[in-house]
């Protein structure tokens, strides 16, 4: 996908996620915090053009990147990994998934990591909104406990607050993205 193609996808994505996940009140966040709005991204990925969308453009990131591997924490990576997936399917492209539970489970094989997790490919993760990173820091550390390591993050929403993607990039992570920020979301939900 071009660079004028991409801008295009990423307004589209801005908009849908406007029209669709994007809410004003009183919220509080998965890090403690308070907010005035939210962004349930899984709103947008849980609608077919969400989850086209979405696919199409982590999977433009992960081919970019040479990545074979794509994961994150449960809940939220789940939908983003399999709309990932799906279009990878779509491309004919050699892509597998994997995603962390918060604790291991009790029962099966008792794994922390489950899915197609593999610590010597080229590992991606997903991760839905990121404000402090917290969430995508545990993911790295159970890929480094298994053996992994994370070359590259894709957020779908950063939320431009307390530094999360640096925080993320300072953890030898090569390549960090946004698709879309709060910033851009804001913007198209004032155009609409």
């Amino acid at each position: 996908m071009g660079g004028s193609d991409a801008k295009s996808c990423n307004a589209e994505l801005s908009r849908l996620l406007a029209t669709l996940s994007y809410r004003e009140g009183s919220f509080r966040l998965a890090s403690g915090k308070a907010s005035d709005f939210y962004i349930d991204v899984k709103k947008t990925v849980y609608s077919a053009p969400g989850a086209l969308l979405i696919g199409r453009l982590i999977c433009d990131r992960l081919a970019a990147g040479s990545i074979d591997l794509v994961g994150g924490m449960a809940i939220g990576a789940i939908p983003l990994v399999d709309a990932a997936l799906n279009e990878a399917a779509r491309r004919g492209l050699s892509l597998d998934g994997f995603f962390v539970r918060n604790d291991v489970k009790d029962h099966g094989t008792a794994a922390r990591i489950d899915g197609r997790f593999d610590p010597t490919r080229r590992i991606a993760l997903v991760e839905d909104v990121v404000t402090t990173g917290e969430s995508t820091l545990r993911a790295i550390d159970a890929v480094e406990a298994a053996g992994g390591r994370v070359l590259e993050v894709i957020a779908v929403v950063d939320r431009e607050e307390d530094d999360g993607l640096a925080t993320i990039a300072r953890r030898r992570v090569d390549r960090v993205f946004a698709l879309a920020t709060k910033t851009s979301v804001r913007h198209a939900s004032a155009r609409t």
